[in-house]
């Protein structure tokens, strides 16, 4: 079954919001894996107007969110969902792992987005953990988000080896993801276990692109397995 996921750091919905929505609408995604989602009210009046359910970081009075969520579009539904939290992270920028369960006829999809820290050392821990949340499940599993290395990394290579880089398997021209207004670097990725058949995976231009965040989004074209 055919499957299209988008994952995307969108800045909290503070650049251009309708740009953004077009490029949501253009796009069509089943699965998107947002990074830095900003008010809870304003994801959800988004995941509302553009037709997604949406799993978000669960509400606490007591520390700073992790601000990642993972939207579906019917007949994809989410079944249940969690949020890892990694330890160690720097304490005004918490990192985690939004874990979703998807379900949609017989196939079944683990979503997961992600947004690690900015010190090497930090992002190889939380790789580790991930891997290790994970474990040897048999559901297909698809990662996305700001890994904040690009792909000669350790972090990224460490994962891309258990989970390997949807780009690296069907990338089609550049694949550069930031600044969203001339992009230089690779720093967001979608990665799935080898199990998922990657189709085509690519990084959108255009004019809204370059103004709805300071990151382009990346886009896959996947088939999921029975299951």
């Amino acid at each position: 079954m055919r499957c299209r996921v988008v994952a995307y750091n969108i800045r909290g919905f503070r650049d251009d919001v309708e740009a953004l929505g077009r490029i949501v609408r253009d796009l069509h995604p089943d699965v998107l894996l947002l990074n830095e989602t900003g008010a809870r009210w304003r994801l959800r009046r988004f995941a509302r107007v553009h037709g997604f359910e949406a799993a978000t970081d669960p509400w606490t009075p007591l520390r700073r969110r992790a601000k990642d969520a993972v939207l579906v579009r019917p007949p994809w539904r989410i079944t249940e969902h969690r949020q890892e939290r990694f330890a160690g992270s720097a304490f005004l920028y918490p990192r985690a792992a939004l874990i979703a369960d998807l379900d949609r006829e017989r196939r079944h999809l683990l979503a997961v987005a992600i947004h690690l820290g900015l010190h090497p050392a930090e992002r190889r821990r939380h790789v580790d953990e991930i891997l290790e949340t994970l474990g040897d499940g048999r559901d297909p599993v698809v990662i996305g988000g700001d890994m904040n290395e690009r792909p000669e990394g350790r972090a990224t290579t460490r994962l891309a080896k258990s989970l390997p880089d949807a780009w690296t398997r069907a990338g089609e021209g550049p694949g550069d993801t930031i600044p969203a207004t001339a992009p230089v670097a690779r720093i967001d990725y979608v990665f799935t276990s080898p199990g998922i058949d990657v189709v085509r995976a690519w990084v959108p231009d255009g004019a809204d692109v370059a103004v709805a965040s300071d990151h382009r989004p990346v886009v896959a074209d996947l088939d999921i397995p029975d299951g």
